[in-house]
């Protein structure tokens, strides 16, 4: 006799109690026809991951108690292994229950609470220290939570129990290389406990957060036997005969580029329809960033419900008019054009008395950054569309961005994005359809806020910027340890006095989706004002 296990990788709502429960019996009811007799969902799927300060409010525990009976009640027909928040004699715990029959059965507590990169489960739970082996069909299953099989410990007390099988809820954020390294751990739990592994991870964007999916289960030597795909809510049956899973569905892995861009997708589609936003502005430059963000939302939204808008000055190339044109009918998006000449002769004569004696300089041009920023912001409130900002994570490290300007908008889609990143995205993007103009890809990026102006006047080339920014804020390298690599001392200083006096700026940038192991975001808590100087 078999046992079956149905993976549902759910997109969960944080908050949306009722809707999450809807879904976790909607799969209930999928699996149950298809002959499963668990349905493993996951982390904290009843409420979300993550609710944040919710998990504060005694109220929210109430109202998950609530919808974990009403649950409970009308699964009919199979176990199902729930994730929820749970509130007992004074403490709080991120648990796991098993209903079937109408009730909860057994309730398990995680052990492992991440405090680190995104995480803050010490602010809002209590550490759980006891195994659950739950019993289905003959077959005893341990049961784990997401941090619990990232170190020894509670996957080993799940064996000494009898477990024979282990079932892993996860609310696991994707970052580059993620999926890689969950199985790598998952299989360094299997080669010190013996036990298969089944892990069901949740899916959904969040904020700046991107649940990719990616579940799967391995046998007890670490192969993977079922594979679901990224960035999609999927059902699977993993069926286990002898105490081994049989070779069932494995998706096809993604070229990096394609993993990310598929991330942003859903990032954007998440925020925005979860939000209730009805659609998407974005300003374009006839440059690789506004082109990249605008391909990026008319995937995850529809032509429809996307408008591009261009506010060419008196310095915009008409080759960057050419390109946007080019490319918004390759698109079919909504496209307008509103020259901001006028606007900067109206500053200029409102300003002249203040600046009469001084020189042009950036204020000038910030200035045409903020005008666009007005714009973009006055049609989002007309329309109710979310802008959506196109600045790049290495702008963003170093201060290329201007406050209330580029910067001014609801979402910020490449924020977590390199720009060198930025170039190879775009050009995979392109094997999927023609839709950025190779020009755009090909010529010398520039703000176009002066004449003649390239992107490299005031920064190193991006490929030095990059790693050194990924050198320092990403992997905490000291100065004298990237200079060892090879980076010139000068390009060094200059990239890291930037990153520290940016600070403020970053802080009053939208949320953007997080794409690396390290984003300017929850996991990037830098002072503002801060005398620390690193040693070189």
């Amino acid at each position: 006799m078999s046992l079956k296990i149905a993976i549902a990788q759910i997109n969960a709502t944080v908050g949306d109690l009722a809707g999450n429960a809807a879904r976790i019996l909607d799969f209930a009811a999928r699996a149950r026809a298809q002959g499963a007799d668990l349905l493993l969902t996951p982390e904290l799927a009843l409420c979300g991951y993550p609710p944040e300060d919710l998990l504060l409010r005694p109220d929210f525990y109430a109202a998950c108690e609530r919808e974990l009976d009403a649950l409970a009640a009308q699964v009919e027909g199979i176990a199902v292994l729930v994730g929820h928040p749970q509130a007992s004699e004074g403490r709080r715990y991120n648990a796991a229950t098993l209903i079937e029959g109408g009730r909860r059965v057994v309730t398990y507590y995680k052990h492992r609470l991440p405090n680190y990169e995104v995480f803050d489960e010490e602010r809002y739970f209590d550490a759980g220290d006891s195994p659950c082996v739950i019993e289905v069909k003959g077959v005893r299953c341990g049961v784990n939570i997401c941090a619990d099989v990232w170190e020894a410990g509670a996957a080993d007390l799940a064996r000494e129990a009898g477990a024979e099988l282990l079932l892993v809820l996860n609310a696991s954020p994707y970052h580059l290389h993620k999926q890689a390294l969950r199985t790598e751990v998952l299989r360094a739990r299997i080669d010190a406990t013996g036990l298969p592994v089944v892990y069901a991870n949740l899916v959904g964007g969040q904020d700046e957060l991107v649940f990719d999916g990616g579940s799967f289960a391995l046998d007890s030597r670490g192969v993977v036997r079922c594979q679901l795909p990224q960035f999609a809510e999927a059902l699977a049956i993993v069926d286990f005969v002898g105490g081994e899973p049989v070779s069932g569905e494995i998706a096809a892995p993604q070229p990096l580029e394609a993993e990310v861009y598929g991330a942003l997708v859903l990032g954007i589609r998440d925020y925005l329809g979860k939000n209730g936003f009805p659609g998407a502005i974005i300003g374009l430059s006839g440059g690789i960033d506004s082109a990249l963000t605008l391909c990026v939302a008319v995937d995850a939204l529809g032509a429809d419900r996307v408008r591009a808008v261009m506010m060419p000055s008196p310095y915009t190339a008409e080759i960057s008019l050419e390109d946007s044109r080019a490319m918004v009918r390759a698109l079919g998006v909504r496209y307008d054009e509103i020259p901001i000449a006028p606007a900067m002769d109206t500053f200029a004569a409102l300003l002249a008395q203040e600046f009469a004696g001084l020189p042009a300089d950036t204020t000038e041009e910030n200035l045409q950054a903020r005008i666009r920023g007005m714009i973009l912001m006055a049609l989002s409130n007309k329309t109710g569309a979310l802008v959506l900002t196109t600045g790049n994570k290495s702008e963003m490290a170093v201060g290329y961005c201007t406050l209330y300007g580029d910067m001014a908008g609801g979402f910020a889609v490449i924020k977590d994005i390199a720009k060198t990143l930025v170039y190879r995205i775009s050009r995979w993007r392109n094997t999927v359809s023609a839709a950025i103009p190779e020009r755009i890809i090909t010529r010398a990026p520039s703000a176009e806020l002066k004449p003649d102006q390239t992107d490299q006047d005031s920064l190193p080339p991006y490929e030095v910027l990059d790693a050194i920014v990924e050198a320092y804020m990403e992997n905490d390298l000291s100065p004298r340890e990237i200079i060892a690599q090879g980076y010139a001392e000068a390009d060094v200083r200059r990239v890291v006095r930037l990153l520290r006096i940016s600070e403020y700026k970053r802080r009053q940038a939208p949320v953007g989706i997080r794409v690396t192991q390290r984003g300017f975001g929850k996991d990037w808590r830098y002072p503002i004002t801060n005398r620390y100087r690193d040693a070189f």
